[in-house]
């Protein structure tokens, strides 16, 4: 899959930042966006409070087995071959590790996962200054109208999509980027970062989200948008840069997006049905204040770098940079360990 974005619109649908709150009713998440944004925000909450806000399944769709394609925004003009080897294999590394996975097995009673991780591309010709949902939408959208998706078990399977360095993505449900991209690959070169800056963004601590595009012939397209973390010289960030080398915090951004994709898939289709009292029955695991497997540890008062940080493969191999997913047994971030936990 070698593909051009377009200005094509398709048919993307709206979704408010809602979430459930004791079953039945809606909140708004702390960071005024979705709850599914991977944001880094200081909290005044109770660390303990924070830390035992178990998950509850409400219904909906998990993914056992699941697939994932990591596609790479630029992929032709700024990435190296090297840093996309790094990504591509520790993060199926870490999708596919036993002790890893034992933690997650708790919201899958305790029966067998798998992560497949399938050949990645390049998304070539343009170079985006600002990314935003829309856009994301977009993208996965153009590409399953273009057929370069007809091949995937779309049901099963979650797309990531991978900004270069230096992008900024933002949380906006309109097109940051409306024209068509040629094989220019500066051909946003005169797009104003700066009309990010109202919106909920990377620069802002903003590190990811997950979420799902529907077709105009209702086809389910499941994403995940990622920002390349990095810390620049004048001490500005753009992500969450928890390590110095940028593809590491790209793949715990994507082991955090995966993860929640996997345990709770149709969180927007909840809230394209927000008028629905029963909405949440679309809804995966999820907090009683709206919050999923990746977002509780990561806005919890405790470091940082003891969430996300390298952990040792259980096969030996090595190590793999990672967030920590939130473990109901546990009552806090957890991971790896030995043996599954017993079930309730």
């Amino acid at each position: 899959m070698t593909a051009q974005a377009a200005g094509d619109e398709g048919n993307v649908a709206d979704y408010a930042a809602n979430r459930p709150n004791n079953g039945a009713g809606r909140m708004q998440s702390a960071d005024g966006g979705d709850s599914e944004s991977y944001v880094r925000r200081e909290f005044s909450d109770d660390a303990n409070a924070a830390s035992s806000e178990d998950l509850k399944y409400r219904g909906g769709r998990t993914i056992r087995d699941l697939f994932y394609v990591n596609l790479y925004i630029s992929g032709d003009t700024e990435w190296t071959a090297t840093d996309v080897e790094r990504i591509d294999s520790n993060l199926s590394a870490a999708m596919r590790d036993a002790h890893l996975n034992n933690v997650l097995l708790q919201y899958f009673n305790n029966q067998p996962i798998s992560s497949t991780a399938l050949p990645s591309h390049p998304l070539v010709g343009y170079t985006p200054k600002v990314v935003s949902r829309g856009d994301i939408q977009n993208f996965a959208g153009y590409l399953h109208q273009q057929g370069f998706l007809k091949t995937y078990d779309l049901k099963n399977t979650v797309f990531n999509f991978l900004l270069p360095p230096g992008t900024v993505l933002t949380a906006d449900n309109s097109r940051a980027n409306g024209q068509q991209a040629s094989g220019n690959s500066q051909a946003f070169e005169s797009l104003d970062v700066s009309s990010a800056s109202e919106q909920v963004n990377s620069t802002q601590g903003l590190g990811g989200y997950h979420g799902s595009v529907v077709t105009a012939n209702g086809v389910r397209i499941y994403f995940t948008a990622d920002v390349y973390s990095q810390r620049f010289a004048n001490k500005a960030t753009n992500g969450i840069p928890v390590f110095s080398d940028p593809w590491k915090n790209i793949v715990a951004t994507l082991y955090h997006q995966l993860i929640e994709a996997r345990t709770d898939p149709d969180v927007e289709e909840a809230n394209r049905q927000s008028s629905d009292l029963n909405t949440d029955r679309f809804l995966g695991w999820v907090s009683d204040s709206g919050q999923e497997i990746g977002d509780i540890p990561i806005r919890a008062d405790i470091s940082i770098s003891s969430v996300i940080r390298e952990i040792p493969l259980a096969d030996g191999s090595g190590t793999v940079p990672i967030q920590l997913p939130y473990s109901n047994f546990a009552r806090g971030p957890e991971g790896p360990i030995s043996e599954p936990h017993p079930l309730p």
